[in-house]
């Protein structure tokens, strides 16, 4: 079993630098060509007051940069979902689901 050490730093780092309303970070990596208990792929769910007044690409940036050495590290893919607490009150707390996985050996089955 996979201690989570990438998963725990990458919520640290977000609730530190984005003090979010709702944060939620799910490791997807099972669900890709990667050995078992990797943490490559993660999708990031989260509600920040500091979003409003800012485009989507501004807020993937930013994320971005507080996840720069993760990034670096070895997480191959973030699957970002960012909103401020009117858009989250409009999809009514639900983020999209990640479409399933093609690339890889997965695309060969």
């Amino acid at each position: 079993m996979s201690n989570n050490i990438v998963q725990l730093s990458i919520e640290e780092k977000l609730a530190s630098a984005f003090d979010p309303q709702h944060l939620q970070v799910e490791n997807e990596s099972h669900n890709h060509s990667v050995p078992a208990n990797s943490e490559t792929h993660f999708k990031v769910i989260m509600v920040s007051p500091g979003f409003a007044g800012q485009r989507l690409v501004a807020r993937h940036q930013a994320v971005y940069g507080v996840l720069a050495n993760e990034l670096k590290a070895g997480v191959h893919a973030l699957a970002l979902h960012l909103y401020t607490e009117q858009e989250w009150r409009e999809k009514a707390g639900n983020a999209p689901m990640s479409p399933p996985c093609l690339g890889g050996s997965k695309a060969q089955a």
